[in-house]
């Protein structure tokens, strides 16, 4: 992400018409079939993160390399818009707190081990390429309210609690081409069953072309959020569940493809009440069927699904860390 401007062609789908536009990295999207990892940039970004003024992070702001924990700390915990490239592996403990705009990417190879990010309350953040292990709390946590936060191309595994949780009346947030594997709890939105009063008409977010690699539940599990979109993700041999909707939340389930999942998705969880979920166009093999009900919210951005059976081969050939060019 070098801050130059360069003339990068985008691609919805394979069926798309290309637009040219002039953005700060160079970007060719994925074309809807299987195909060698490729070059991912901004104008790939789809979803909930494209509304509210949309996300762009640290922008054109001249790019800064850390190669430690205190480096790290420091460059995400300014208050000027910043784009940090992480170098190597950083060991800390804790929960780093990342601050607005802030683009925040890894060179090839790039982990963090030990620690997480926190986005407390801030907004236009991007977190990119990155293998997150072994994390003491969670990898990336977003709360308070904070907006505009897209999560792309990481890897998450053997951490203590959440690879992305997002709570407490956050927004406008896409996830996108993420691999878990080697972990339990994946993906939580809603902290609580009695945050209602802060939760509801937040937490929408986008979940599309993620690979849930045998990780056992929260793919996500889903409070008071309506629309919640989770298109295109592979879910292979999940042992707990694929995504619950509960406490009133409008989750649709599209074009995604499970695989050796006995209970791809249903209503309710634990102690929360169930909400709605609509289910379209899945793949299920080797899979429960699924529980359904009420009705969803309408999605307001456009995009343009993979066919269900294409998603094992696009998504296992660029999902997580090290499938984009830098």
């Amino acid at each position: 992400m070098s801050g130059r401007i360069q003339k990068v062609v985008k691609y919805a789908s394979a069926a798309a018409v290309p637009v040219l536009l002039a953005v700060g990295v160079v970007g060719v999207a994925h074309g809807g079939t299987a195909a060698p990892p490729q070059t991912f940039g901004v104008l790939d970004l789809v979803g909930w993160a494209t509304q509210n003024g949309g996300t762009t992070g640290g922008g054109n702001a001249a790019a800064t390399t850390v190669t430690s924990a205190s480096a790290l700390t420091s460059a995400v915990g300014a208050t000027a818009p910043a784009v940090i490239r992480v170098s190597g592996t950083i060991s800390c403990s804790g929960m780093l707190r990342v601050r607005s705009d802030k683009t925040i990417i890894g060179n090839a190879g790039a982990t963090i081990s030990g620690c997480g990010l926190n986005v407390n309350g801030d907004r236009n953040v991007i977190i990119r390429n990155i293998t997150f292990r072994g994390w003491n709390d969670d990898a990336i946590n977003v709360q308070e309210s904070a907006t505009n936060i897209w999560v792309d191309h990481n890897s998450f595994t053997g951490g203590k609690d959440g690879a992305v949780d997002i709570k407490r009346g956050s927004d406008f947030i896409t996830v996108s081409w993420n691999r878990v594997f080697g972990h339990d709890k994946s993906m939580l939105l809603g902290h609580s069953d009695d945050n209602a009063s802060q939760d509801r008409g937040h937490l929408r977010v986008t979940y599309h072309h993620n690979w849930f690699d045998a990780s056992t539940q929260r793919h996500p599990r889903v409070r008071f959020g309506n629309p919640v979109h989770v298109y295109n993700n592979y879910y292979f041999n999940n042992s707990g569940y694929g995504v619950a909707s509960t406490e009133g939340a409008g989750v649709l389930v599209e074009a995604n493809s499970f695989e050796n999942v006995e209970d791809p998705f249903h209503l309710g969880e634990g102690d929360s009440g169930p909400g709605s979920l609509v289910a379209r166009n899945n793949q299920l093999v080797n899979s429960g069927s699924g529980q359904t009900g009420g009705s969803v919210a309408s999605i307001p951005y456009s995009y343009t699904p993979d066919a269900a059976a294409n998603v094992k081969s696009v998504v296992t050939a660029n999902a997580g860390a090290g499938r984009i060019s830098l």
